[in-house]
């Protein structure tokens, strides 16, 4: 008896025991080859400056297809990786169907699905998106990604490898105590405010953005400049006119003393518009003064335009029916459309981007890292200038060993410490702020000012509204540009490693419903059918074998 009641006091107490150890110590494990479940130190890093209740809700309940209840589940996995490590994080999901035009008002535009099941099509409208609650500030997050996909079980790979930059960077921006400060430059011709208000806009949610114009370069050059350092970015959109050395003095220093800068340039004057009323447009060189200082950081715009086969489309009139006139979509070759560099952060996921009347960039051997991040395809073909474009030659049949100049750089990431372009050379001016090179600094230089151009839509009454940037109003043709230049802004200001989330990929084991369909009876008969079958059997071979072991 004594013995049973200490082996029962042994047992209680290891109970007690495991009962504590369980409370004071936790720990999940990740046994996914990819570990899918595992925070990065950023994402940490961002959860850990959480101190009071953040909310986190999720619209994805409801009846929906399958795929998306596997983002679903692989969204609240994910959501409860932070709420374990960060206490203070609480999650939700919500069935929207009852507060559509609400979310809609909020930003979140649902998305429409095409459903296949036993082989027959329908649709189904999601919304796919969640929002972020902390003290009196908001933010939503889209879970599908913009990039042009070819099914929905590749966009689901996408969502979910972007989960963790999603959520990481929206939690990042609501944190944030004091935003970064984004200069437009003005002063030389650049684009108006209603031609960039798209991707501007955008920048703006997350930046602190204002204006900054060169003219007072003129006067006081050492105020402006001192006032220009001020900005951690500055953004030149296609500039139109020439930049005097002070001016150039003034963005040089900027970039001496570690600001981030965003080139948008366009080496050659051709505009679109022009073409269009014309019919046909001079193309020549646009001397923006600029090449001595590019030279210094390692690159150089040429003064050649590009034609590419693989190229977006403009519509055009093509004749009349009746007194209705007929248009039509036709490849105008003067408009790249250009793939991402698949292996940059930057780059990744990224729809296809439509570039105007683009000039190669050439890279010069220097102590600065050069990542390419927009090239074109391999059938391209140069276009020296001056030289006249006509707007008819879009009819001519294409001969294809004329476009042999193979991939064309657009785009290029520069990382490093930047020489000053007037390092031994007489300053325009004098100012306490001069350096001879930077820092670890970066920039992006792209050869095409239209790049971040958004169309414009005049109503009845002469209204003016500036459309999506991602979108061609004419040809509805979507691209990814605003996305490309929110990513190039988004990594130009990353001190803290977010954008590299980007970068995961994870093995999405996806249904192939093709081949479940064709060989659906196969497996209704082998895990409905078979089984029954098989316990038919065995009973009544059980059944023999029990009649014929007692019968003796």
């Amino acid at each position: 008896m004594n013995r049973k009641i200490k082996n029962i006091a042994f047992l209680a107490l290891g109970l007690l025991i495991l009962n504590f150890a369980n409370q004071s110590f936790y720990k999940r494990f990740d046994l996914t080859a990819d570990n899918r479940y595992t925070l990065s130190k950023t994402t940490k890093n961002i959860v850990s400056k959480i101190d009071k209740n953040l909310s986190i809700t999720i619209y994805l309940e409801g009846d929906f297809p399958s795929e998306f209840i596997r983002l679903q589940a692989e969204t609240r996995q994910y959501l409860e990786e932070l709420s374990a490590e960060n206490s203070k994080i609480k999650i939700g999901f919500q069935n929207p169907d009852n507060q559509r035009e609400k979310l809609i008002k909020k930003g979140m535009i649902p998305s429409k699905l095409t459903v296949e099941e036993n082989g027959k099509l329908s649709e189904a409208i999601i919304f796919p998106w969640a929002e972020i609650s902390y003290e009196k500030k908001s933010q939503i997050i889209s879970l599908l990604p913009s990039a042009i996909v070819a099914s929905q079980e590749e966009q689901l790979q996408k969502a979910i490898e972007n989960l963790e930059y999603s959520f990481s960077n929206a939690l990042n921006t609501i944190l944030l105590r004091k935003q970064k400060s984004v200069g437009v430059i003005t002063g030389n011709g650049e684009l108006q405010d209603m031609y960039q208000y798209s991707f501007l806009s955008e920048v703006a949610k997350k930046y602190r953005l204002a204006k900054f114009t060169l003219d007072s370069v003129a006067s006081n050059p050492q105020q402006t400049l001192e006032d220009l350092t001020t900005l951690d970015l500055a953004i030149i959109a296609k500039p139109t006119q020439k930049f005097t050395e002070h001016e150039k003095f003034t963005i040089d220093q900027f970039i001496a003393n570690d600001g981030k800068t965003l080139w948008m340039i366009d080496n050659v004057q051709a505009d679109q518009d022009s073409l269009f009323t014309n019919g046909k447009m001079l193309a020549y060189p646009r001397d923006l003064n600029l090449t001595d200082l590019l030279f210094a950081y390692g690159i150089r715009i040429n003064t050649t335009l590009i034609k590419d086969l693989f190229a977006a489309k403009i519509s055009l009139a093509t004749g009349k029916i009746g007194n209705q006139t007929q248009f039509q979509n036709l490849e105008w070759f003067f408009h790249p459309l250009v793939s991402g560099n698949p292996n940059h952060a930057i780059t990744k996921n990224i729809a296809p981007i439509r570039l105007q009347f683009v000039n190669p960039i050439d890279t010069l051997k220097n102590n600065i890292k050069k990542t390419p991040l927009l090239r074109s395809s391999l059938l391209t073909q140069k276009i020296g200038t001056p030289s006249f474009i006509e707007l008819q030659s879009i009819a001519n049949e294409v001969v294809e060993t004329d476009y042999n100049k193979g991939n064309q750089l657009f785009a290029v990431l520069l990382e490093g410490a930047f020489n000053s372009a007037y390092k031994n050379r007489i300053q325009p001016f004098k100012t306490p702020l001069y350096k001879e090179n930077s820092n670890n600094n970066k920039m992006v230089v792209i050869s095409d000012g239209d790049i971040g151009k958004n169309q414009i839509l005049k109503d009845d009454a002469s209204k003016i509204q500036p459309l999506d940037l991602n979108r061609d109003k004419w040809t509805h043709q979507q691209f990814g540009n605003k996305d490309f230049l929110l990513n190039v802004v988004d990594y130009l200001l990353d001190d803290v490693g977010l954008i590299e989330l980007r970068n995961k990929t994870l093995k999405i084991n996806i249904l192939d419903k093709q081949k479940a369909f064709k060989e659906r009876l196969y497996w209704q008969f082998f895990n409905v059918i078979f089984p029954l079958i098989f316990l038919l059997c065995f009973g009544v071979l059980f059944s023999f074998l029990r009649r014929r072991k007692y019968a003796r």
